[in-house]
């Protein structure tokens, strides 16, 4: 696949290509939001990252281009937090809604559950890694006015997670709406905005988080309780790897917590757990359900378990857990 000339005219600039370069483009899989390519050329490998101004979901949802200088600004900044938990930005120019880094051999933790591979160890390094960039960056005032962009993050997040939710249902849309309201209104860390599985890459030091483009300062919260959601739907996937996890959603949540000193523990485990069945309910019913959660029972047993705990919010994570677990045994 050939490269359209405003790249290949982006990358020589980059000094990434010669003028005479053979480019081989390799177009890769996953992405919804952007055009991802593998670049091999003069004898290197990079990805080429370009924003879609309409993600390829089945519904309307459009995001601002600039994004991708977001997520350039992100990597950048977490390189001198946790310099092993990022790729190298190559290059990038302000307002090209492009940018190149380094490619980066690997499987995604995605990939390595859904095979049954749960390493509970990994599960508590990323938890590592995610609050040591929340508690680097808490409450930096430059930090926050460099990533203060909440119309971008409730583009990316907010409105297609937990507003669109509250659209399907009618009945718990006032406690989803006030939820959305407040976490706009958090101004607390720099966060990821999109911590989930697929952008998290095995790598040989430990996690590697890709895709930052949703990046906003705001409620940390939101980076661990989209994680762990995960966690809880792969059971559906693999009922035989359930209790590892389980274990993977403790043993993450436990060691990030271990991290947070810029206010009680306790405060916002809170607010993850108020967040988490809202997002657990959006995975089915917003506009980007999970791929591998297809069946009606399956569908309706989330819902079962989602829609109490949005009309009143658990305190602590494990309530929430174990209505799953138990709703998970009702088959």
């Amino acid at each position: 696949m050939n490269l359209n000339e405003q790249a290949r005219q982006f990358l020589i600039r980059g000094a990434l290509i010669s003028d005479e370069a053979d480019i081989r483009a390799e177009k890769l899989t996953g992405g919804i939001s952007s055009d991802i390519w593998r670049v091999d050329a003069d004898g290197r490998s990079f990805v080429l990252k370009q924003a879609l101004p309409e993600l390829r979901v089945s519904q309307h949802w459009e995001a601002p281009l600039s994004r991708n200088d977001n997520e350039v600004n992100w990597i950048r900044e977490v390189a001198d937090i946790c310099p092993a938990a990022v790729p190298r930005v190559l290059y990038s120019e302000p307002g090209a809604n492009m940018f190149a880094m380094e490619f980066l051999e690997g499987a995604t933790w995605k990939e390595k559950l859904l095979q049954g591979d749960v390493d509970i160890n990994f599960a508590s390094e990323v938890g590592e890694a995610l609050g040591k960039i929340h508690q680097s960056t808490a409450n930096v005032k430059r930090v926050a006015a460099q990533f203060a962009v909440p119309e971008t993050f409730d583009a990316l997040r907010v409105e297609p997670y937990i507003k669109a939710t509250a659209k399907a249902h009618p009945d718990v849309a006032e406690p989803l709406l006030r939820l959305a309201e407040e976490t706009l209104s958090a101004v607390q860390a720099l966060v990821h905005g999109d911590v989930s599985p697929k952008n998290i890459l095995v790598g040989p030091a430990g996690p590697v988080l890709l895709d930052a483009e949703c990046a906003w300062y705001g409620e940390p919260a939101f980076d661990l309780a989209f994680c762990l959601n995960h966690l809880l739907l792969k059971c559906l996937v693999r009922r035989d790897k359930c209790e590892d996890y389980l274990a993977a959603f403790e043993v993450l949540h436990t060691t990030y917590l271990k991290q947070v000193d810029w206010e009680p523990a306790e405060t916002i485990e809170r607010r993850t757990a108020r967040l988490l069945p809202a997002l657990f309910l959006a995975r089915i019913d917003g506009k980007s359900p999970v791929e591998y959660v297809t069946a009606e029972d399956d569908k309706a047993r989330v819902r079962q378990t989602a829609l109490p705990y949005i009309q009143v919010s658990p305190t602590h994570l494990s309530e929430f857990r174990n209505s799953w677990v138990r709703n998970l045994k009702n088959d």
